[in-house]
């Protein structure tokens, strides 16, 4: 009788046809990314021969070209990072909280440079900064100058003005959504009850605004790191950040394992600013 039964009773077999659709963005994530990279380490860390080279690894690190690189890229991105916030933060309250005609169209027409390349903006500045940029010609011209007096531009503060206008609308946007969602009751009471406009923004508004600071401050914070366009379309005189390195060593000196060595360690700074993009995005809900 038990075996009527289980003759009777075949065992069907569950097909899971979706399964297997991770095999073709693997596959092509493997061959345009993971191997890319792979080959890049190997470069790295591994001589012509296959053995590992720890003794260039070390002269690179301990190199004075590294240093200066690293401090620099460390440096302008920090300034730059904080002049977006505090660029932004401003421009965010103004626009959300100061009525006033057409702050709509100013918001979207800021919003048109995430969408412009980095180097219109330095071409832009060339124009009215540079050495014969309209702001010195007319200074020079004005005051009968023989030498430029304006030469900021060539120069760090130069590359971080720079990656501070193109990098703001990244703050913006998320403080403009942040203060959306800002009770506008909270505001009356606070203004009713005699508060000044500081003491609201610093005790009502800028509570709601400090998870779209973190994370657009991080996300900035990653940009300008492996920004590269900027730096090279300005050309100011010593100052080498880490990609900028990078395509020096690669392309000018074709010192590709030391170009390895660096881009390693860039990779490995960015993936650690990234993660703390998606750490404070997600822990904050920006």
């Amino acid at each position: 009788m038990s075996d009527a039964v289980a003759i009777g009773s075949p065992v069907t077999i569950r097909r899971e046809p979706g399964k297997f659709w991770i095999v073709p963005p693997a596959a092509l994530l493997a061959l345009l990314f993971f191997y890319p990279l792979a080959l890049i380490a190997r470069q790295a860390f591994l001589d012509d021969s296959g053995v590992a080279n720890a003794a260039e690894i070390f002269r690179v690190l301990h190199s004075r070209f590294f240093l200066n690189a690293l401090v620099n890229t460390v440096t302008i991105s920090i300034a730059a990072t904080a002049g977006c916030l505090i660029v932004g933060l401003v421009l965010a309250l103004i626009l959300a909280f100061v009525p006033f005609p057409g702050s709509g169209f100013i918001a979207r027409l800021i919003d048109t440079f995430i969408a412009l390349p980095t180097f219109l903006v330095t071409l832009a500045f060339t124009f009215l900064y540079g050495s014969a940029g309209m702001l010195n010609t007319g200074l020079m011209e004005a005051f009968s100058l023989p030498l430029p007096p304006v030469d900021f531009l060539y120069s760090t503060w130069g590359v971080v003005l720079a990656e501070v206008t193109v990098y703001t609308p990244f703050i913006l946007r998320p403080l403009l959504a942040a203060f959306s969602l800002v009770d506008r009751g909270q505001i009356e009471a606070a203004s009713v009850l005699g508060a000044r406009p500081f003491r609201i923004v610093r005790q009502v508004i800028l509570p709601a605004a400090i998870p779209a600071l973190i994370a657009g401050g991080s996300l900035c914070l990653l940009l300008t790191v492996n920004e590269f366009g900027i730096v090279l379309f300005i050309g100011a005189k010593g100052v080498i950040t880490l990609p900028l390195l990078i395509y020096g060593k690669a392309i000018q000196e074709s010192a590709y394992q030391v170009a390895c060595i660096i881009a390693v360690i860039n990779i490995a700074l960015s993936l650690g600013l990234f993660g703390l993009y998606r750490f404070a995005a997600g822990r904050l809900g920006a």
